[in-house]
C-alpha cells in the first residue's frame, strides 16, 4: 500500500493536505514508507483524525 492509497481509505484528499501542508505530507510518508500501516495508524491516530476533519476527501 502506498501512502496515497493509505491517505484515500482515510478519507483524506492527498492533494488538499499535500498542498496546504507540504512538510508535514513529506514527513508522514517518509515515516509511512518505514513502517507498517497498521503501527503508523497507531502512532498517528489522534493527528489522523485531525487531518479527516481539515481535508475530507469528498467523493
Amino acid at each position: 500500500m502506498t501512502f496515497e492509497e493509505y491517505l484515500k481509505n482515510k478519507k483524506i484528499d492527498e492533494n488538499l493536505f499535500k498542498n496546504q501542508e507540504p512538510e508535514r505530507w513529506n514527513a508522514w510518508k517518509a515515516i509511512f514508507e518505514q513502517m507498517h500501516p497498521d503501527s503508523f495508524t497507531a502512532q498517528k491516530k489522534f493527528l489522523i483524525n485531525d487531518m479527516r476533519r481539515k481535508y475530507l476527501l469528498k467523493d
